[in-house]
């Protein structure tokens, strides 16, 4: 057996949002402090309390919002997804898959066939989840009619294969080998709904809260589910508030009105961390920031054009400048910190003769550069200046041109040569077959190699998991030594609560199962 890793809704708060402002009295009793010292702050406030209504604020979608948690895109779909409902696993703080719904999973001998055995649950209306719900969800998610996110995860599965062998073990058929199987379970979005579910206004799950209300574009209201199979959340309510604008955001924190404010920009958290007023929650290895060079086409097409550019970065100054210090340098690998992660790869600095060196052997002296970017992602306009300047002492001109926010993903994922790239987080086995396969659909460096992708093939008919992992560890050295992502830094998520609240975690990236965990979080 493969045994797996461990009230009414207030329409409205502020101007911002269109509403007048109405001050919601904290709970009193409370300390201050920052993320550094969180788990000391929650130790020191003694055994968690029950009770209370939370209201935390998020960036919304506006009138449109849906509660399908398949439909999910955002962070706040997100996190209303994970207080309802539940998935058969999530990713632990180092994106490996951990045990939710699902009690257990087996694979065959040939990794082409996996048995999922559930563990004893209920939705909100009592009705227990069975293999049958499991099966209807993702099928509701992989139908060729829907446009749900999780779709691309669930592809190695036969869905017309798979089956129910009883009322709590699903045999899952794929078309392929795939040892990483329960990546597919922990996936963005694959949350278990009822059988036959296909409206959301009332929302019946497993998760920790019940629905109460919903104003899209404004609140949602829940309340404790006491019968959640993991225990009952401390919190009578949680209230969903709205809040697009950042600075709404802290303001409502600020002023009273909200616990939890989600999103903050690197500058409002050095204005306000240590100060008392407001917890800052630093959240490590959310997001990888860095560039792109697509090597199919020139000058990028010559891996010492790419790797003089991965010696023309200084990592620190980028991080500094960018993300306003709130994060650490890359290694031009994605992960770092995460499941299979190459930590013992040499950390890479700034080398301007080596990389002059490099540009005269590629013939590529007094190189003229077009980095596209635009400001569709924290830093993206500043680390491009701040790389500009950098390549200029390797006597590299970077023309930096400024695209539309709004379709800057789509522009440059085929288009230009050089380009601003995040990402949030995901497992490594996801980062390469979504992003570094011959045939992935999201490919933005070009890097097509077929040795490369059978290795890859490879890696995931391999059963044993020290031999997967150096597998894994071969692929990341080439990237390493030759590939297209530039990955300079990792940018903390950063997350800021009223001095009141305990039990938030400061090890969770954004999107992994003790982020946004409101059943875990208490009032002081």
């Amino acid at each position: 057996m493969t045994n797996p890793r461990s009230g009414l809704v207030r329409r409205s708060f502020l101007v911002a949002t269109g509403a007048t402002a109405g001050a919601l009295a904290l709970t009193a009793g409370c300390s201050t402090g920052t993320g550094a010292d969180t788990g000391a702050k929650n130790a020191a406030a003694g055994p968690p309390r029950r009770g209370g209504r939370l209201r935390a604020a998020f960036a919304g979608g506006g009138a449109g919002e849906t509660l399908d948690p398949h439909a999910a895109n955002l962070f706040v779909d997100a996190a209303r997804a994970k207080a309802l409902f539940d998935k058969l696993a999530d990713y632990g703080a180092d994106l490996a898959p951990v045990p939710r719904l699902a009690e257990r999973w087996e694979p065959n001998a040939s990794l082409d066939t996996w048995k999922v055995t559930l563990r004893k649950a209920a939705f909100h209306d009592g009705r227990p989840v069975t293999a049958d719900d499991v099966l209807y969800s993702y099928r509701r998610i992989a139908d060729p009619r829907g446009t749900f996110r999780a779709k691309a995860s669930l592809e190695p599965v036969d869905l017309a294969a798979s089956r129910a062998l009883d009322a709590t073990t699903v045999e899952f058929r794929l078309k392929r080998p795939y040892a990483e199987f329960p990546n597919v379970l922990a996936a963005f979005g694959a949350y278990i709904v009822p059988e036959d579910s296909t409206a959301f206004d009332r929302p019946v799950g497993s998760g920790p809260f019940r629905f109460v209300s919903f104003t899209p574009g404004s609140s949602l209201l829940l309340e404790r589910n006491d019968a959640y199979w993991e225990g009952a959340p401390h919190l009578d309510e949680l209230e969903f508030v709205i809040a697009t604008e950042e600075s709404a955001r802290v303001s409502a924190l600020l002023g009273g009105q909200v616990h939890y404010a989600h999103e903050l920009a690197p500058a409002s958290a050095r204005t306000h961390e240590g100060k008392g007023r407001i917890d800052v929650v630093r959240l490590p290895g959310s997001g990888m920031q860095g560039f792109v060079m697509k090597t199919d086409r020139p000058p990028f097409d010559d891996k010492r054009v790419r790797q003089a550019f991965f010696l023309i970065a200084d990592r620190k100054e980028l991080v500094d400048g960018a993300l306003s210090g709130a994060g650490e340098i890359g290694n031009d690998l994605f992960g770092k910190g995460y499941q299979y992660y190459a930590a013992e790869l040499p950390q890479r600095a700034q080398d301007l003769d080596r990389a002059r060196a490099l540009l005269k052997e590629a013939g590529a002296e007094g190189l003229e550069v077009t980095l596209d970017t635009a400001p569709a992602g924290t830093g993206f306009l500043e680390a491009a200046g701040i790389f500009k300047e950098q390549a200029a002492k390797a006597g590299v001109t970077v023309e930096i041109r400024v695209g539309n926010k709004d379709t800057y993903w789509k522009d440059i994922l085929n288009n230009g040569t050089f380009a601003s790239y995040r990402s949030g987080a995901m497992p490594i086995e996801s980062h390469i077959s979504q992003r570094l396969l011959t045939g992935s659909t999201t490919n933005a460096t070009k890097w097509q190699h077929k040795d490369f992708d059978d290795l890859y093939q490879q890696a995931q008919a391999t059963r044993d998991d020290k031999e997967r992992a150096a597998l894994y560890t071969r692929m990341q050295r080439r990237l390493y030594d030759e590939g297209g992502f530039l990955i300079w830094g990792f940018a903390d998520w950063i997350v800021a609560t009223a001095p009141a609240v305990r039990g938030v975690s400061d090890k969770a990236p954004a999107n992994t199962l003790d982020w946004a965990r409101f059943d875990k979080i208490w009032l002081a």
